[in-house]
Order: C-alpha cells, then sequence, then structure tokens
C-alpha cells in the first residue's frame, strides 16, 4: 500500500504564497496642518490683493464721513492692478494691469508717495489734466467753483477716539470752542458743515472750521497719470494741497498705479472705550449707527 501523504490546509498555503502586507503610513497631523495653513494663506493672498481688503481710518482728515475707530471694506478691481495691489507692494506686477481711472468724489485708499509705505485715504478731487485750486476756503475745479452750502452742524460725542483738543495731544480732537453739552451731561463736538456738489453731481459733507493757509492756494494742473486727493476734514488734512516730503508733509499730486482700491462699505466702529479683558466694553464701545454705511 502506497504511503498516504496528508494535505496541506489551502489557507496556510495561501497564506505562504500571499505577500506580506506593507503596515499603514501613519498621517502626520504637523503636515496637514502646515498644508491646511498655506493653502489658506494663498487664498488670503489673492483675496486681499484682487478682491476686498479691510482698512482702518487712523486719523481725522475724512471727518465727517469716516471717524478714528472705523473699518471699512475697499474693493480692489475698480482702477486696475499695480504692485501696490499686493501686501507690502511686492514687486511681482509691472506698472498696471486693467487700468481705469477713478470718478471725481470718489473715496480711495492709497500709497502716500515717500511716506514710509503707509496707507491712507482721501477724496478724488482732480483728475489727469484737471486744474485745482482754493479760494477763500472753497473748491474751484476747472476754473469753476464748485457750489458749498452751509448745512446743520455735524455733531460726534467726545470719546477716547475723539478728545478735547489739547496741545498735549497735539491738537487733535475737537477744539474747545465747539465742545457742548447734551442730554444726560454727554459732551459733544459740534463742528461748522458743508454740502459740496461736484459737476459730476457727486454730493458729500465736509468740515471747515477756520481760515487757515491751505484755504488759499496756488493753481495746481493735475499731470498725466495722477489725481489731485483731499480730505473732507479740510483743516485738518494733509493732501495734494501739501508738497510730499521732504519739502512738505502732504502727498502732492498721487500716480495713479498707487490706488489700492475704493472704498465701499463700513463694516465695524468704535469710539475706543473698549477693554480687551472686558468682553462687554466691545459692545458698549460700539458705534452701531455707523455700519453698514455705503460711500
Amino acid at each position: 500500500m502506497e504511503n498516504a501523504h496528508p494535505a496541506e490546509p489551502q489557507d496556510k498555503a495561501e497564506a505562504t504564497s500571499a505577500p506580506a502586507a506593507k503596515p499603514a503610513k501613519p498621517k502626520s497631523e504637523w503636515r496637514d496642518l502646515g498644508s491646511f495653513l498655506i493653502k489658506l494663506a494663498l487664498i488670503v493672498f489673492v483675496v486681499r490683493s484682487f478682491i476686498f481688503s479691510p482698512f482702518s481710518i487712523p486719523s481725522e482728515s475724512m471727518l465727517p464721513r469716516l471717524l478714528i475707530g472705523d473699518y471699512l471694506f475697499i474693493t480692489k478691481w475698480n482702477y486696475g492692478y499695480s504692485k501696490h495691489s499686493l501686501p507690502w507692494s511686492l514687486p511681482l506686477i509691472p506698472g498696471r494691469i486693467f487700468p481705469g481711472t477713478p470718478a471725481r468724489g470718489d473715496v480711495v485708499v492709497f500709497k502716500a508717495p515717500n511716506h514710509n509705505g503707509e496707507d491712507w485715504i482721501k477724496r478724488v478731487i482732480g483728475l489727469p489734466g484737471d486744474t485745482v485750486q482754493m479760494m477763500g476756503g472753497q473748491l474751484v475745479l476747472n476754473g469753476q467753483k464748485i457750489p458749498k452750502q452751509h448745512i446743520a452742524d455735524f455733531t460726534v460725542p467726545i470719546s477716547p477716539n475723539y478728545p478735547v483738543a489739547t496741545p498735549e495731544n497735539d491738537y487733535r480732537g475737537c477744539k474747545s470752542r465747539f465742545v457742548t453739552t447734551a442730554a444726560k451731561g454727554i459732551l459733544i463736538c459740534r463742528v461748522p458743515q458743508f454740502r459740496e456738489t461736484l459737476p459730476n453731481g457727486k454730493t458729500y459733507n465736509v468740515l471747515d472750521q477756520d481760515m487757515l493757509d491751505q484755504d488759499n492756494t496756488v493753481v495746481f494742473t493735475v499731470p498725466a497719470g495722477h489725481v489731485f486727493l483731499m480730505g473732507d476734514n479740510r483743516d485738518n488734512s494733509t493732501d495734494s494741497r501739501f508738497s510730499q516730503p521732504p519739502e512738505g508733509p502732504g502727498i502732492g499730486f498721487v500716480p495713479l498705479e498707487n490706488i489700492e482700491g475704493k472704498a465701499v462699505v463700513s463694516f465695524w466702529s468704535t469710539d475706543g472705550s473698549a477693554n480687551w479683558f472686558l468682553p462687554w466694553t466691545w459692545f458698549t464701545a460700539a458705534r452701531w449707527s455707523r455700519i453698514g454705511e455705503g460711500f
């Protein structure tokens, strides 16, 4: 009789012939986090450079429309793109692409020439080829006096972002002669206010408190590729009426490529009295009525 050899189990044979499975490579949480942050940074870079960007108001030069502590959005596509459209003015865009010219009366954010890369905000008054002059506090555009109508005084509560002016705070804020007491003993500032109407029909309000040197100027002729910008707070705005540093404190004629975008809407406003460690003051300091105002 032939000797019988027992057959090996089928599953053992299959296990012997099949290659051993490689252990799964563990995921790196740090790598995933880094990838997410890079993608997020790219999205923020694109949105801030080409679509819209936030801007906070650091000075009183655009009163009565804008107060210190206002936050607004600017749109970036209106006038084209240049290196100044990019964060830190990265030199990635030569000249201007998709160029456009702002309309008189537009409120724009721009790189102030010869001011260490600072972002400023002013109103467009003169376009290339225009002549601009101030005579006795009245704007003269292309030889035509711009209507200036006296309207109700501008009023704003005294606050940390708009204090009573003193020599110690470089006379920023409300001059003492304009301070008055309102209901419940609240101090407010009451300033003479006027409405200007440009030839294109654009209207806006300006403040004019005194007769100063900048209320009477020479005739400025705006060169090609530039604009003439002014603040609505005419007595407290270093704008195109003043030469650029080192000759003066202003901005002179501003190149169109320096314009970063057009102001469109306010999304937050605070009077400066909030304390980061007291969350309820974030709400009491908010100026709710100013949120959502357009231009």
